[in-house]
């Protein structure tokens, strides 16, 4: 059926596993999508890549099968705005054509080049992090770069080191949301909250951002290579022909190209979360706590940071989950439909709904069975690139019903984790009394299961954000509704519906509460064993 708001705005949302193109009201109604996936690329001494190529391909593929659909007048699509994945880096010369494959915010090959960066003399004891360094980090920023590789920072000082001739040839290394503008609008450009990443720019005063010659001093970046930095939600400029032409858009129409967004930031507008200390989670490929708040804070022994928002005058706080739904796909490839000599069937496209099936005969607390999820190593609440996930507490009567329930809950028993880091920079400072229920978005909020999980391992009430697998695209919308003047900022929270709101079950309270605490103990316990057993890797 025809959208009846008169405006639309084409929002892509590209993560890690694939593309949506989406076209969304001035209001933030989603009226449609489409989607393409994308590979993700793993090799030894922790390579992780995906081709810049292939996502315009995909995005490219996604638009124009969504405007053949006529959902609406193309002539009513005034404006483009990209929400993506974030922290990665992409090479491109001085015409915008890549020059490899880009570094996914899951490659720690930098990591010898980051440690150096970060380190010094004044090394703090327990720490990689240098005093000196760790104190202008934050003072300016905010936060400071990860001392495991996996930033703009030792994507770029690596391929500087290993790949001098492509550093040389590179105009620009871009984050996937500038990439992605560039593609659009033929201009490099960053907005407050995508460059932060590159850990060299003064965030202390929000209105003014800019890059600071002693980050980066420190960081070892280039200020030439590095793109423009403009406001959030600011018009970059009007979209290309070529552009148009390969979204499926007719040439003649004006549309403007909004800066940017990274997808956390775009997570938290599309759920409705942006006043402050209002907080939502997503959980999908990977996971996030995340909230706003006006005040710049940093637990560095947690690795959360107050960074620049795209929300006005606020900075956004976020702890990040390397594997969460990329949990469940590991069970269901590697174990469930694993191509063995014991397979049985090949996957199905009702596998997700099978496994919550399984998943919700086991009771709650899977019969004592505790699973980490921490398969590629963790970012928050701890920062451990040798960590390592699996079952716990397995005992003769434990049946696949509770290897699955407990995957769940383990990924959501992280989510905790990262929710006590986050809401623990606030302390002192929101306001006493009941907290606003959770916004929960993302692939896991479709699964009342999942909801229900939630609620009750946080022991908090869950809002399920109605369509909550297109947040992003919806906060990509807005944020383009938003920078050509159609919505207001105070109008974003009662724009966003809520589907149900799930209530955590108090009998329930005390079982969660020690698994909870086994859970984190698993991680403390173990650290020293699987330091051991990655020391040659």
């Amino acid at each position: 059926m025809p959208s009846a708001d008169p405006r639309h705005i084409l929002a892509i949302d590209l993560g890690t596993s694939g593309a949506k193109v989406g076209l969304v009201t001035t209001t933030g109604h989603v009226v449609g999508f489409e989607k393409e996936p994308v590979d993700l690329i793993l090799g030894d001494g922790g390579l992780a890549e995906q081709d810049p190529n292939a996502w315009w391909q995909a995005i490219c593929r996604a638009s124009c099968r969504l405007l053949a659909r006529r959902l609406v007048p193309l002539d009513t699509i005034t404006a483009a705005c990209a929400g993506a994945q974030w922290g990665c880096t992409v090479a491109v010369d001085a015409s915008g054509k890549p020059l490899r494959h880009a570094h996914s915010w899951l490659d720690q090959r930098g990591s010898r080049h980051a440690r150096h960066i970060v380190g010094g003399w004044d090394r703090i004891p327990g720490t990689p992090y240098s005093a000196r360094k760790l104190v202008t980090w934050l003072r300016r920023t905010g936060g400071a770069p990860s001392a495991d590789g996996k930033d703009p920072v030792g994507h770029i000082n690596w391929i500087r080191t290993e790949q001098p001739d492509i550093y040389a040839a590179t105009r620009w290394f871009l984050d996937v949301p500038e990439y992605l503008t560039l593609c659009m609008s033929g201009r490099a450009v960053a907005s407050y909250d995508t460059i932060v990443a590159r850990w060299c720019t003064d965030n202390r005063d929000l209105t003014k951002i800019h890059y600071d010659k002693r980050l980066l001093s420190i960081t070892g970046l280039d200020h030439a290579k590095l793109p423009e930095i403009v406001p959030s939600a600011s018009i970059v400029g009007l979209m290309t022909s070529t552009a148009k032409v390969e979204l499926g858009l007719p040439d003649t129409l004006d549309i403007a190209v909004i800066a940017g967004v990274g997808d956390t930031v775009a997570a938290g507008i599309g759920s409705g979360a942006v006043d402050e200390y209002h907080h939502h989670l997503y959980i999908g490929t990977s996971a996030w706590y995340s909230c706003h708040m006006r005040h710049k804070r940093a637990d560095l022994s947690r690795t959360v940071f107050a960074l620049p928002s795209a929300v006005p005058h606020q900075y956004w706080v976020a702890a990040i989950q390397e594997s969460a739904g990329k949990t469940v796909e590991w069970l269901l490839d590697n174990v469930i439909f694993d191509s063995d000599e014991f397979a049985t069937a090949e996957r199905s496209d009702d596998a997700l709904a099978r496994l919550n099936a399984v998943g919700m005969s086991a009771p709650p607390g899977s019969n004592g069975v505790i699973f980490t999820p921490w398969l590629n190593g963790e970012r928050t609440p701890i920062e451990d690139s040798t960590i390592r996930g699996g079952w716990h507490n397995l005992s003769l009567t434990s049946r696949r019903a509770d290897l699955v329930r407990s995957v769940i809950e383990g990924v959501v028993f992280n989510c905790r984790w990262m929710a006590e880091a986050v809401e623990g920079l606030s302390k002192g400072l929101r306001p006493r009394g009941a907290m606003a229920p959770i916004r929960f978005i993302g692939g896991g909020a479709i699964s009342p299961l999942w909801c229900q999980i939630v609620a009750d391992i946080f022991d908090r009430p869950i809002a399920q954000v109605r369509d909550p697998v297109v947040a992003n695209l919806r906060g990509a919308g807005i944020l383009g509704a938003i920078g050509t003047g159609h919505l207001q900022w105070s109008e974003v929270a009662g724009a966003v519906e809520i589907a149900e709101t799930f209530i955590p079950n108090p009998l329930l309270r005390q079982r969660y509460d020690d698994m909870f605490k086994a859970f984190t103990q698993i991680y403390k316990r173990n650290k020293p064993i699987h330091k051991c057993l990655h020391r040659d890797r």
